[in-house]
């Protein structure tokens, strides 16, 4: 039995991966690229269209600019710099928008809203797709057309400075830079300083053409205390006062009959209102473009900046530069730059880049020529022809002009259609890669089910309805986004059924010997090894008559802690702006308020973890929680009574490494000591107390990690761990199955709880960096990703400890469970990628959620292997 279970469970686990694989194959679309040639060339561009005799030897008009400084301010907000504030936070630039020779647009970044992919499509003029989040760790060249290959191609002399981001996706292609790595968030100061302190040198020579400046100090700002800070405003007014120095560089650079400069202002992508960015929302998608230079015409007065794509700043800065278009660019020339060229300049312009999205749409749909944007181009670059024909003969009449502008016109119809028609490609996907994918991944466990002598109770039924209904309800990308609202939902269902329970138990079920202590209760080591007699001590618990009535108010105060939880942390994406309990205390006029809830928080994870462990832990786990409160204090989250200002900030490197000596210290004990109970001595107490003392060592690394309004979420999950513990599960004789299910439940709503969603825009990175003075990938991506998941990770934990601890675990039981808690709280990496997709909002995760791939393998998985291990359980008993 036990073989054939092993090789039929090794069988579904092949078919899992099989049908992920599948799918995930026909998820990644191919990407547009054009197979004209491996890179544009001058000689590709085609000529002027002429419907006369001999054809128009003219290539690409004259460059419009002779030199372009592009500054990118990473995370810059829309609103930083058109918004009601932007006068206050950038004054110089708000004056030239409103009175310079400026022209400004809202430029709308795609998902997924991080860095390295929003910079390929500044390059590029493509759309990157959300594989690139991974990549964003680890950038590696960029092989494609692009405009920096065509700048350097084109003996342009380019120099850059800021985030090495840049560096490593253009190799050998700036004659000058210093890259900064941009993972480091702590650091928003050093960070720009870098760039800046090479400025006053590079702006008086004459020896390069292209400047390209990242500064992150922004981004950094956001992630550490979000776009409300009160670091927002002298960071922007620090990039202002940059922005006036090269300005007027530029200024008193410019000759009489040269070429014209062109300064842009732009961002990679925006900050969501909690700081951070890689979502879709309006603040994270929507960045300023300011294009400044004496070739335009002075504004009157402040206008509603209009709206275009990021990528189209690609075939614009191409084409002001007399290069060629990349030729896997999505984007269109932004009109109102060539405003001041004469009209046979202007119609080559767009003519130029309708011809290379012809040849992108060409490449990448079958019936192209069915295209409407493709029709209309063609209809345009026949009247070009005739247009250019008149002009070569000397027709001077109005008749001509507004022919002209009726061509103008057409063709930027057909570029917009065109653009359009390109960027829906990203949503052709492989449906029947997809679709084979998603059978396999269903049917393997379908087959798991073992027959045996077991009835579905009341509980059974909704913890299984429950979770393959919430894995259904993902197929709608409503539902995706607000999935925080379907676990608070089964979370307080299953409190009222487990309330249900207790009240039949206790005043139904009239059993004179009922729930024994010696056959109830599991093991809990005392502070001299000893097993504690019955778990009811450490509460103060003596009687039967009290045990009833803590029994009773257990599922009450759950619902008690989920509500106050759910008040904390507003998720999700509709109403995440909304002010919470998180905002309130974490302003400044409330600090004390948080100084007082973080403190008694502390005090209640030590009351609740220090009870399983030895006295050396006790001692280690009090210090070390004392450290998590000095260093929320040096960062100036609370203060100490005694300290009557907010006090001196600083990044507590200190306060955190001596909260991670006592998390190691804690850890090896626990370690050394289930050790010994594997290897030296068959000792059940010891392996307990090593399992807890190990869990106590992870819950004080992720005290450090959390926010301090966010300690209350993990004080609520001991405390909910506890009482359901000691009177809920074993009291009322649930089987490891049901046991299992419900603290995967627990773990997926504390996850929300803790502020997060299924936008990476939630994800915390700054935590990555407590105790780190400089960025190293390895210790930043594991504190990264304990945080984010700490919630799964610690109900996994004491899942794993509390099946240890019960008297009658079978082995079956206990390792099957042990496995099963591990797949649940570690999420693998190509969930995160998945994750990252539901943003795009595309038809085709109505269908096809990748969330609710995960969610249906995960799903199943727990069903199968709880039913099995139930069934081998009820089969072992007499």
């Amino acid at each position: 039995m036990r073989i054939r279970s092993s090789v039929f469970a090794c069988f579904c686990l092949i078919l899992e991966v099989l049908g992920i694989a599948l799918f995930l194959r026909g998820f990644f679309p191919v990407p547009i690229k054009s197979s004209f040639s491996s890179k544009s060339k001058l000689s590709d561009v085609p000529p002027e269209p002429f419907t006369g005799r001999s054809l128009n030897s003219s290539k690409v008009p004259d460059a419009l600019f002779k030199r372009v400084v592009i500054v990118l301010i990473d995370a810059l907000r829309e609103d930083f710099v058109f918004g009601p504030n932007g006068r206050k936070y950038m004054p110089y630039i708000r004056h030239l928008v409103e009175r310079g020779s400026t022209h400004s647009f809202v430029a709308k970044a795609r998902p997924p809203t991080v860095t390295m992919p929003r910079i390929k499509a500044l390059t590029t003029g493509s759309i990157p797709g959300f594989i690139d989040v991974v990549m964003n760790l680890n950038s590696p060249a960029l092989l494609e057309d692009n405009l920096i290959w065509q700048a350097k191609a084109a003996g342009k002399r380019m120099v850059f400075y800021g985030d090495d981001t840049w560096v490593k996706l253009f190799p050998k292609h700036f004659m000058e830079y210093d890259g900064t790595t941009s993972f480091f968030v702590s650091d928003y100061t050093e960070v720009d300083n870098n760039v800046t302190r090479h400025l006053d040198s590079t702006l008086k020579r004459d020896d390069w053409d292209i400047l390209i400046l990242h500064y992150l100090g922004l981004d950094h700002i956001g992630h550490i205390s979000g776009p409300h800070s009160s670091l927002i405003q002298p960071k922007l007014m620090e990039m202002d006062d940059i922005l006036k120095k090269i300005h007027g560089s530029l200024i008193l650079k410019e000759a009489e009959g040269a070429l014209p400069y062109l300064l842009v202002l732009c961002g990679d992508h925006g900050m969501s209102e909690t700081g951070s960015h890689g979502g879709s929302s309006e603040h994270e998608v929507n960045t300023p473009l300011v294009l400044i230079s004496p070739a335009f015409k002075k504004k009157v007065g402040m206008e509603k900046p209009s709206t275009v794509e990021q990528v189209d700043l690609t075939p614009t800065l191409a084409l002001g530069l007399g290069l060629p278009i990349s030729q896997n660019s999505v984007g269109r020339l932004i009109q109102p730059v060539v405003d001041e060229a004469s009209l046979r300049d202007q119609l080559r312009f767009l003519h130029l880049n309708g011809h290379q999205l012809s040849y992108l749409l060409k490449d990448s749909m079958p019936a192209y020529e069915k295209e409407e944007g493709y029709e209309q181009f063609r209809v345009a670059e026949k009247s070009h022809g005739n247009w250019v024909k008149l002009v070569v003969e000397g027709n001077t009449s109005e008749v001509l002009t507004n022919m002209g502008k009726k061509v103008f016109k057409q063709y930027l119809e057909a570029l917009r259609a065109m653009s359009e028609a390109l960027s829906k490609q990203l949503g052709k996907y492989d449906i029947y890669s997809m679709v084979v994918g998603m059978v396999l991944v269903f049917q393997s466990p379908s087959h798991g089910g073992v027959s045996g002598g077991w009835s579905l109770s009341e509980l059974d039924i909704l913890l299984l309805a429950g979770t393959a209904g919430h894995t259904l309800s993902l197929s709608a990308s409503s539902f995706v986004e607000e999935e925080h609202q379907v676990w608070y939902f089964l979370l307080n269902t299953l409190c009222l059924v487990v309330f249900q329970d207790v009240c039949r138990k206790y005043f139904r079920e009239r059993r004179a010997n009922f729930g024994s202590l010696e056959d109830d209760d599991y093991i809990l080591p005392s502070n001299e090894g000893d097993v504690v007699a019955s778990p009811l001590a450490d509460l103060g618990v003596t009687d039967a008559g009290s045990e009833k009535w803590l029994a009773l108010a257990t599922p009450p105060l759950t619902l008690a802690c989920c509500r106050l939880l759910r008040s904390l942390n507003q998720t999700g994406v509709q109403w995440a702006h909304l002010p919470d309990l998180g905002h309130w205390l974490n302003s400044f006029e409330h600090k004390m308020v948080l100084s007082l809830f973080a403190a008694l928080s502390l005090a209640l994870i030590y009351f609740l973890v220090q009870r399983r462990c030895s006295w050396v832990s006790k001692i280690a786990l009090a210090l070390g929680l004392l450290g998590v409160y000095s260093y929320r204090a040096a960062v100036g989250n609370v203060v100490f009574p005694w300290q009557h200002g907010g006090g001196n900030m600083s990044k507590g490197t200190v306060e955190a490494r001596f909260v991670y000596v006592f998390v190691l210290g804690i850890l090896f004990t626990g370690s050394k000591d289930l050790l010994r109970s594997q290897v030296i001595t068959a000792d059940a107490r010891l392996k307990s107390r090593g399992l807890w003392e190990i869990y106590s060592g992870v819950v004080l690394l992720v005290a450090l990690l959390f926010r301090a309004h966010n300690l209350p979420v993990l004080c609520c999950c001991l405390l909910v761990q506890t009482l359901m513990a000691q009177f809920i599960w074993k009291k009322l004789h649930y089987d490891a199955a049901q046991t299992t299910i419900m603290h995967y439940w627990f773990g997926q709503a504390f996850f929300y709880f803790q502020g997060n969603s299924n936008s990476i825009a939630t994800v915390d990175i700054s935590v990555g960096f407590v105790g780190l003075e400089s960025y190293v990938e390895a210790p930043a991506f594991f504190l990264t990703a304990l945080s984010t998941y700490a919630g799964p990770l610690l109900w996994a934990a004491h899942l794993v400890c509390y099946l240890s601890s019960e008297k009658r675990s079978s082995v079956a039981v206990g390792h099957g469970c042990y496995c099963l808690a591990l797949l649940r709280s570690v999420p693998a990496a190509a969930y995160v990628v998945l994750v990252t997709a539901l943003r795009y909002h595309l038809f085709i995760w109505s269908v096809f959620s990748p969330k609710l791939l995960y969610e249906s393998m995960h799903t199943l998985l727990t069903v199968a292997i709880c039913l099995f291990f139930t069934t081998m359980e009820q089969s072992r008993r007499p």
